[in-house]
């Protein structure tokens, strides 16, 4: 029943790590739990923890069932580990150049955590608080949750007030839907929210995805400076590395990409996605070379998806004593482009007062 405590409470916070989180809402009044979604052989689970996807449990071609998303095992590590895995990322994903902005004349400073720039909401973004349960579903014919955070006016430098909602959702055979919707209650503000999981459809401990087939609906990108900060420009992916609109294997391909910094290679790029924004369409096609058969779609409604493969993945321990490796899974992240509020070109991300935020995407399994 909606509301009803989970049946699978895997974790919970000690005083230490809610310390170690710091703010308001790590104060320890609130339980941080993972609950489970099960639909027959397809489970995920998830935790209030960042409102972070931490499992993806499906079949392969032979019926082996194994969890395709990178993570850890306890959410102490969720708390103090830096990749992001299968977070809800936020206020503002991906880079804000400088770790500033300019909205309706005034200048916001926000905290730089990447350099001189601001990357993934700041040192204590969405994906490091405490999200409250609002709904739960674990099974049935359409299980469900519903996480809700405040973001208080001036968090991590952004403007204004706002409501944030996340719906994760097996909402179909082998298909789990996200939607995501943020309310500006009391002033303009820039809105960008990504979910951060990490995807080998291989097996999350199975080595890296060099072998998966990758294919990418978008004929445009936006190329970025050294310090991976877009340039203002969207560019034809024709003729360039960037141009994955047929299905390409990435072990192939991926030399030819420099990863933002030497000795670095691998895509962490964000590419303009084909067909109408604020429409649900076709952004991806993943497929695993290996034995597993296991494939995705994923469908979208945001103008862009940032395309990342594990580049600093290094020696990372993840789930049931895997190390995660450089490439050992691949991001797509649908977006607004990256620094748009530095660049008026790009789509806008500016949500004002009573306006609503959205972002819908559907992750479509087979094998």
């Amino acid at each position: 029943m909606a509301g009803a405590p989970p049946p699978l409470l895997l974790a919970l916070l000690g005083l230490a790590a809610l310390a170690a989180a710091g703010g308001a809402n790590a104060a320890g009044r609130k339980t941080v739990g993972v609950y489970e979604l099960r639909k027959g052989d397809f489970s995920i689970r998830v935790t209030n923890w960042g409102a972070t996807l931490t499992s993806v449990v499906l079949p392969d071609s032979k019926g082996n069932l194994a969890d395709v998303v990178l993570g850890y095992d306890t959410i102490a590590e969720y708390v103090n580990g830096s990749a992001y895995f299968g977070a809800l990322v936020g206020r503002v994903a991906n880079r804000v150049a400088n770790a500033r902005f300019v909205l309706d004349g005034k200048v916001y400073h926000l905290y730089r955590n990447d350099g001189k720039n601001a990357l993934h909401g700041g040192k204590r973004g969405f994906s490091k608080v405490i999200w409250t349960v609002k709904e739960y579903v674990g099974g049935g014919d359409s299980p469900y949750i519903t996480l809700y955070y405040h973001s208080f006016d001036g968090e991590e430098g952004f403007p204004g007030d706002l409501d944030v909602y996340v719906t994760y959702r097996l909402s179909g055979p082998y298909e789990l839907s996200l939607r995501m919707n943020a309310t500006a209650l009391s002033r303009a503000t820039p809105v960008n929210l990504v979910n951060h999981a990490y995807w080998n459809l291989g097996g999350h401990g199975s080595g890296d995805v060099l072998h998966h087939t990758v294919q990418l609906l978008a004929s445009r990108y936006t190329p970025v400076d050294a310090g991976l900060i877009p340039t203002g420009a969207v560019a034809p992916v024709a003729g360039t590395p960037y141009d994955l609109r047929a299905p390409t294997r990435l072990g192939a391909r991926l030399r030819e990409v420099s990863g933002g910094k030497a000795g670095v290679y691998g895509y962490d790029t964000n590419f303009a996605v084909d067909g109408e924004a604020r429409a649900l369409r076709k952004v991806a096609a993943v497929r695993d070379g290996g034995a597993s058969g296991r494939a995705l779609e994923l469908w979208a409604d945001q103008p862009g998806v940032q395309f990342y493969t594990g580049n600093f993945l290094a020696g990372v321990k993840g789930k049931g004593g895997a190390v995660y490796g450089q490439h050992a899974a691949l991001c797509l992240e649908t977006q607004g482009f990256p620094d748009a509020v530095n660049h008026p070109n790009f789509p806008s991300q500016i949500v004002r007062p009573g306006q609503v935020y959205r972002h819908n995407m559907v992750f479509k399994f087979s094998f």
